[in-house]
């Protein structure tokens, strides 16, 4: 337990960041492309044309809840709370989605295989979604909505 943090999980933390990269560096390695998984999702989806073969995005995707699935049965669960309305999901995934498209990524095609490589752009996206959910924390509790 980390003072301050009780709820902290530091060592489950750092096994999640090591298999993130290592997932990462497999796909770059492999297959000479960026784990990103909003190009993975419009490349699942069709929306996207260009980037990984289909398939590969396809699995990628079904992985991922998959993965989740597998860790929560193995651990016994994962306590979350969601909003009593669809809408604020709704509208919050339809802004991330338009974000991910406007900034040609998102968080772990940027912040995590883009910047391990340097990408100064990576690096200026980054910065901007990090200051993006500074801003966003801020207003919600001046707000008194958190």
């Amino acid at each position: 337990m980390l003072p301050g943090f009780p709820d902290a999980m530091p060592l489950q933390g750092l096994a999640g960041g090591l298999m993130i990269g290592l997932s990462a560096a497999i796909m770059l390695l492999a297959l000479g492309r960026i784990a990103g998984v909003s190009g993975l999702a419009a490349r699942a989806t069709g929306i996207s044309a260009g980037g990984a073969p289909r398939s590969v995005a396809i699995a990628f995707i079904i992985g991922l809840p998959l993965g989740a699935l597998l860790v929560s049965t193995m651990l016994g669960g994962v306590a979350t709370t969601f909003p009593t309305s669809p809408w604020p999901l709704l509208i919050g995934g339809l802004l991330v989605g338009f974000g991910t498209r406007l900034g040609s990524g998102c968080n772990s095609g940027h912040g995590v295989c883009g910047m391990s490589r340097l990408s100064p752009r990576s690096i200026f996206a980054t910065a901007m979604f990090m200051a993006s959910g500074f801003a966003t924390v801020a207003l919600l509790r001046v707000g008194g909505w958190l």
